[in-house]
């Protein structure tokens, strides 16, 4: 047999080495096919996962499939959850997740559009764009040699064809929880494991599921969500089990005995329990973990792979801004500081929601029992007052806010609200960000176009804002992933150079 050294092995250049090809890998290699990156994508599995996993889009990232013109197809093959009923004895109507969102995004409610067909859109879009999933490669090695002039991330790789390797100017490990790239960069994983454990399963024909309604039971022992997958009672149920060995018979059994239950078919059945970590660092050299890698959660608020789908987003866009010398390397810094507290949130904000209502203890069960009324009862109310857009907006995850000024006084140009969150939408303006180019936006009124990079585009007009979100003395200077990234004064229609340059040179733009 004869031996092959490593630098004997086939190798492929790139700019973007994606490790994994969940739906956070997969829109991370869209985003950048899209902008024009190179970019490799690479995977263990056969295909795209065919379980069901997770379930639900939330308004934000379906902002993010409207970017890139796959809305449409997401919406003809969901399932709309426009509501939650807390209890089904109480407040038949329940929450309108709809109600509290409308007029804020084009896509109020939550589609309930699971995992699988997530990653079969976004794998068929991708392999239409020339840049298909290398599927049956695992990566077995990964170095950092980037320290050098032009130096690269190497990455060793074992495939149909045996081993090979990747060398890419970034790696970005999308691979999960259990991330390869994560253990082989040393990049700790810090959190808790739950106690609890939980039964999942796809039923068919549950008696008493509202249409169109996510649904909270609520037992003597247990509770459960039950989250609409069609018409008929086909839904996911997300139960708390009372052991930790659990079969699928003694576990579905407990579910019709405390929660009333009852169903005609079983088509999936799992366990797991609930971990909430958050990886240290989101980024070492070349190297960035986005989605399961870089934080996990509990199931609450269906926020998981939204989160990884948005980590995407942010990250390839502003890979792409500096592979194309938009943006100076040292903007990369950015994706860590504007991502990572957004996971760490979300892993308090569920785990407290966790330890209120999915403890396995008499007490917790009691809690759950006693305040589930009163709680079905008010939670409409509460949503029809000022709070309800709010809570709405982070449920659908468009109220994230970036903090771009570090100073206690916020300079001119980020003195406005509008700075640091997406682009609400007014008029057609959603239209407009589908270019995935840096923009300049203004509302009510015209603005001459002030001395920026022949890559911004406008200033585009689109009208006032009724809801007064965007001001009409203003010219926005939008990023490519939607967010607003400066609010910059007008006077007679002209910006003040001095304060546009403070804003260019806060997000390191090159001029």
């Amino acid at each position: 047999m004869t031996s092959v050294t490593l630098s004997e092995l086939p190798i492929t250049d790139t700019d973007v080495l994606v490790v994994g090809a969940g739906p956070t890998g997969l829109m991370a290699g869209l985003v950048l096919a899209r902008r024009g990156v190179a970019a490799v994508v690479i995977d263990p599995k056969s295909a795209p996962t065919r379980e069901s996993r997770a379930l639900a889009v939330q308004a934000r990232s379906m902002e993010i499939y409207d970017q890139l013109g796959l809305a449409e197809q997401v919406l003809a093959g969901a399932y709309p959850a426009l509501r939650i009923q807390i209890r089904q004895d109480v407040s038949p109507q329940g929450l309108s997740i709809a109600a509290a969102q409308r007029g804020w995004t084009r896509y109020p409610g939550i589609q309930i559009f699971e995992q699988s067909r997530n990653e079969e859109l976004l794998s068929s879009t991708l392999a239409e764009a020339g840049a298909g999933v290398r599927w049956r490669h695992r990566l077995v090695d990964l170095v950092d040699d980037t320290e050098p002039c032009e130096g690269r991330v190497v990455a060793l790789v074992d495939g149909p064809d045996g081993l090979s390797r990747i060398r890419a100017r970034w790696c970005i490990g999308a691979d999960g929880a259990r991330s390869a790239v994560r253990r082989l960069e040393d990049l700790p994983f810090e959190g808790v494991t739950d106690d609890a454990m939980f039964c999942v399963a796809d039923l068919r024909g549950v008696s008493g599921l509202p249409d169109g309604a996510v649904a909270a039971r609520f037992g003597e022992a247990t509770f459960a969500l039950l989250f609409p997958l069609g018409p008929g009672g086909h839904a996911r149920l997300i139960s708390l089990v009372d052991s930790d060995e659990v079969l699928q018979e003694s576990a579905l059994a407990a579910a019709r005995a405390d929660l009333g239950l009852t169903y005609t078919a079983v088509d999936w059945f799992s366990t797991y329990r609930v971990h909430h970590r958050v990886a240290t660092r989101f980024r070492k050299g070349a190297t960035f973990l986005a989605g399961d890698a870089a934080h996990v959660h509990s199931p609450v608020g269906a926020q998981g792979m939204n989160t990884g789908l948005q980590d995407a987003h942010n990250l390839a866009n502003l890979l792409a801004d500096v592979a194309q010398g938009h943006l100076d390397p040292a903007a990369l810094d950015r994706y860590e500081r504007e991502r990572r507290p957004v996971a760490q949130r979300l892993v308090k904000v569920t785990d407290r929601a966790f330890s209120v209502i999915a403890r396995r203890s008499r007490r917790t069960a009691w809690f759950r029992r006693r305040f589930s009324g009163p709680m079905a009862t008010l939670a409409p109310r509460i949503l029809d007052t000022p709070l309800g857009p709010r809570l709405g907006g982070y449920l659908g995850q468009y109220r994230i806010r970036y903090h771009f000024a570090t100073d206690q006084a916020a300079p001119a140009w980020a003195d406005d609200r509008a700075v640091g969150v997406r682009l609400p939408p007014v008029g057609d303006n959603p239209r407009s960000l589908r270019s995935l180019t840096w923009q300049l936006h203004t509302y009510g009124a015209e603005a001459a176009r002030p001395n920026v990079p022949g890559w911004i585009d406008g200033p585009h007009n689109f009208g006032p804002d009724s809801h007064g979100r965007l001001r009409r003395d203003r010219l926005y200077l939008v990023r490519p992933d939607g967010f607003v990234a400066a609010s910059l004064p007008l006077r007679d229609g002209v910006v003040d150079e001095t304060t546009l340059r403070s804003a260019l040179c806060a997000h390191q733009v090159t001029l």
